[in-house]
C-alpha cells in the first residue's frame, strides 16, 4: 500500500512538471480514477475477500474454488464497461466536472489512455482479493509492490521522456498505469492456475447464480460507499473550479493526499477483512469485533499522525508537486482544516472494510450518505452566497468527522453473525 501511495506522489509530481493546466486536468479525472481504484480493489474486492474467506472459515474449500471464476468474470465485465464508458462519454462527464478550455484537453489525454486499461485494473484487484481472502497477503503484496514500482518508471519515462524517448505528456504518464496492470493481470492468472495457489482458477466451474450473489451482495453495497466517497470529491471538485484553474490546483495537491490515505487504511482494512470473515464462518463473533476494533484505531492512529504533520508543515507535500505560490496558499488552506480530521476518516474507512467481512454493511453506507447529503447542501448553500475558500474546507473537514463517528455508531451497534 505504501508503494501504491509513493505512485500517486510520483504522478502528480510528473504531472507537477508539466505545468499548471495538467495539474488542473489530473484534478478533474483523478476521482474518477480512484473511484475505479476503490470499486474494483476495495468495493467489489471485498465483496470477494469476504465470500472466499467465509467459505473456507466454513472448511468449504469446493466453494471458494468455484467462487474463483466467478470473481474473474464479474471483474471482466465491469472493467470492459468502464473503457466503454469513458471511451464514449468521458468529454461529457469531465465537462459536466467544470472542465475546460486546456484543462479539460489535458484531462481527456490522461483519461483516454488509462481507462483503457479497465479490465486489467479491475481483474488484478480481482486476483488479488481471492489470494487476500485466503489468508496469503504475501503473493499480491509482492505483485502489487512490483506494478506500482514498474508503473513509476514507465509513467516518468513515458510522461517527461528521457534519452531518446520523446515526452508523451499526459497521455504517457498514464500508459505507465495501462501498461504495469497489465503485466499484472498476466501474472496473477498464471499463479492462480499453478500448484502454488490455494485456490484455483478453473474454466469447468459450473456457473451459479448463488455464487455470483454471494460475492454481489457486499460487493454492490460497498460500491454504494464508494461511490458516495467519490461523489463527494467530484461536487467539490466542481464547486471548486469556479474559483479558478490555480485553486483547482491547490486543491487537486490536497485532495490527492486523502486518496493517497484510502491505501493506507485500506492496508490495515485488508487485513482485517479476511480474519473477521474467516472469525464469522467459524462462529466467533467477539474475535470478529475484536479485530475490526483493533485495525481501526491503529489506522486511526496513523492517518492521523500523517493529518498532523501536514497541518502543521503544509509545504512538506505541497512543494513536491508545484512553485505557485497561489496553488501553494490553496493547498495549505485546505490542510489547515482538513488535516486534523484524517484521523475520523482512516477510522470510518477501516471499520467500513471490517464490516465488509461481516457482510453487514448499511450503517456505513448511511453515513457515507450523511457526509455527502452534507457536502452537497453545505457546497451548493456557499456557492450561492459567496461563500469562502475557507468555508468549503470547513464543510469538508466537518463531512470526516460526521463520518467515522457515525460508522463507529453503526459498527458498535450491529449485531454481526447469525
Amino acid at each position: 500500500m505504501t508503494a501504491g501511495t509513493l505512485v500517486s506522489i510520483a504522478e502528480t509530481w510528473y504531472v507537477g512538471y508539466l505545468g499548471i493546466m495538467p495539474l488542473a486536468g489530473m484534478a478533474l479525472v483523478f476521482p474518477l480514477v480512484m473511484l475505479q481504484q476503490m470499486l474494483s480493489a476495495g468495493s467489489m474486492g471485498g465483496g470477494i475477500a469476504s465470500a472466499v474467506s467465509r467459505a473456507l472459515g466454513a472448511n468449504d474449500l469446493a466453494k471458494a474454488n468455484a467462487l474463483v471464476l466467478h470473481a474473474a468474470l464479474i471483474a471482466l465485465a465491469i472493467g470492459l464497461f468502464f473503457t466503454v464508458l469513458f471511451a464514449v462519454l468521458g468529454e461529457v462527464i469531465f465537462s459536466a466536472m467544470g472542465g475546460k478550455g486546456e484543462a479539460l484537453e489535458q484531462c481527456l489525454a490522461y483519461a483516454q489512455i488509462v481507462f483503457l486499461g479497465s479490465a486489467c485494473v479491475w481483474l488484478t484487484n480481482a486476483f488479488a482479493a481471492i489470494i487476500r481472502g485466503s489468508g496469503n497477503m504475501r503473493v499480491p503484496s509482492k505483485v502489487l509492490l512490483v506494478t506500482s514500482l514498474v508503473q513509476v518508471v514507465l509513467s516518468g519515462l513515458l510522461g517527461l521522456g528521457w534519452g531518446p524517448v520523446p515526452s508523451f505528456g499526459m497521455a504517457g504518464i498514464a500508459s505507465g498505469l495501462l501498461f504495469a496492470f497489465t503485466g499484472s493481470t498476466l501474472y496473477l492468472f498464471f499463479y492462480l492456475r499453478s500448484e502454488d495457489s490455494k485456490l484455483k482458477i478453473s474454466f469447468t466451474t459450473r456457473l451459479s447464480r448463488e455464487l455470483f450473489m454471494d460475492i454481489l451482495k457486499v460487493g454492490v453495497m460497498s460500491s454504494i460507499s464508494s461511490l458516495q466517497t467519490v461523489a463527494t470529491i467530484v461536487v467539490l471538485t466542481t464547486l471548486m473550479a469556479s474559483f479558478g484553474p490555480e485553486v483547482l490546483a491547490g486543491y487537486g495537491v490536497g485532495t490527492r493526499l486523502e486518496f493517497l490515505l484510502v491505501p493506507i487504511t485500506f492496508a490495515f482494512g485488508v487485513a482485517c477483512l479476511p480474519m473477521v470473515g474467516m472469525a464469522l464462518g467459524a462462529k466467533m463473533v467477539v474475535r470478529a469485533k475484536r479485530v475490526a476494533w483493533t485495525g481501526a484505531l491503529m489506522a486511526s492512529v496513523l492517518v492521523g499522525l500523517i493529518g498532523l504533520v501536514v497541518t502543521l508543515w503544509p509545504s512538506l507535500w505541497s512543494h513536491m508537486f508545484t512553485a505557485n505560490e497561489n496553488v501553494l496558499n490553496t493547498a495549505g488552506q485546505y490542510f489547515h482544516w482538513v488535516g486534523p480530521c484524517y484521523g475520523f476518516f482512516a477510522l470510518g474507512l477501516c471499520l467500513y472494510f471490517a464490516s465488509q467481512g461481516a457482510g453487514k454493511l448499511l450503517g456505513t453506507v448511511l453515513a457515507g450518505t450523511v457526509r455527502l447529503v452534507m457536502v452537497i447542501v453545505g457546497g451548493i448553500w456557499l456557492t450561492q452566497n459567496n461563500g469562502s475558500i475557507d468555508q468549503m474546507f470547513a464543510l469538508i473537514a466537518l463531512g470526516m468527522v460526521s463520518f467515522g463517528v457515525l460508522t463507529a455508531l453503526a459498527v458498535w451497534k450491529t449485531k454481526w453473525g447469525d
